[in-house]
């Protein structure tokens, strides 16, 4: 079973005073996966860009260079398409324990984009945490196996966070967050990631969409009126990656429309730049996600 959706979104910056000349590097465009195809959509600007160039990032994300150069006072970027998406069968859980993944990626010699190695350790916005690893431990049971673990530490900080907006910032740490047990989907992700790698579990940041139109008679989900963010873990050389959106406790599916896989949010944060600029800016961002 197939969905279609209309997919936007549009950030804008506004200047306090014109800005200078800009570089921006864009992660906006939904990736090719399977059971995810993009029918059409096209990234853009306004006003148009000086330069522009478009390619592929290492974990296979799409990207797209902008350059600017003129005085701006305002900025805008935006992405608008069509993606199909299939709703994923669920399979068994065919993860073993902690001890077996161990021998798993002891066994995997690839450094490659999808290798579990570039996903264990400690990334830029995510250091080890003493306090976050005591709290994966405390949530694991005596043989549960990996893809269990997964679940119960999505269930937990599902549970224990409280979802507000106005509690953190995009600079927020995961510890920050952990602490005040409040968030949004971003800091949740990262408190997951951080959890799971403690426990030795590869697990990496999922950026993309979520649709805004619940089914009737369920509630909508937290987190469609921005970007979302969730996970995804390595679960074992016969399971291999499954993703999880702790916001919801749920595991991603039709409703998950991804853009990019990253280590943490530095490596897909959908705009990233520089620009000659004094005073004050104003960011709004616009999604939508609309079923077809």
């Amino acid at each position: 079973m197939s969905q279609l959706y209309d997919i936007s979104l549009r950030i804008t910056y506004e200047y306090a005073h014109p800005a200078g000349a800009s570089r921006t590097l864009l992660r906006m465009l939904p990736r090719a996966l399977p059971g995810q195809e993009l029918l059409a959509g096209a990234v853009s600007a306004d006003p148009p860009p000086s330069w522009r160039r478009d390619g592929m990032d290492f974990f296979g994300n799409p990207t797209c260079e902008m350059a600017h150069d003129m005085r701006l006072s305002e900025i805008a970027f935006a992405f608008a398409g069509r993606v199909r998406k299939t709703r994923p069968v669920a399979g068994l859980d065919l993860s073993g324990d902690l001890a077996s993944l161990a021998q798993d990626l002891a066994a995997v010699r690839s450094i490659g984009p999808e290798s579990p190695h570039h996903f264990l350790g400690a990334s830029p916005r995510l250091p080890a945490a003493p306090e976050i690893a005591a709290f994966a431990r405390d949530t694991l049971t005596p043989a549960m196996s990996v893809r269990a673990a997964v679940a119960a530490i999505s269930h937990r900080l599902n549970s224990e966070f409280a979802f507000d907006p106005e509690a953190t910032e995009v600079t927020t740490t995961a510890i920050e967050a952990f602490r005040a047990r409040r968030g949004v989907c971003q800091d949740i992700a990262h408190v997951m990631i951080t959890a799971l790698r403690s426990l030795g579990i590869p697990a990496g940041y999922v950026s993309g969409f979520l649709r805004t139109i619940p089914p009737e008679g369920r509630p909508r989900l937290e987190g469609a009126d921005a970007m979302h963010a969730w996970v995804r873990a390595w679960c074992g050389a016969e399971l291999g990656w499954v993703e999880i959106d702790p916001t919801n406790d749920m595991f991603a599916g039709a409703d998950h429309v991804t853009v990019g896989y990253g280590r943490d949010y530095s490596d897909v944060a959908p705009t990233r730049g520089s620009l000659r600029s004094e005073g004050s800016h104003a960011t709004t961002h616009q999604v939508d996600v609309i079923p077809v």
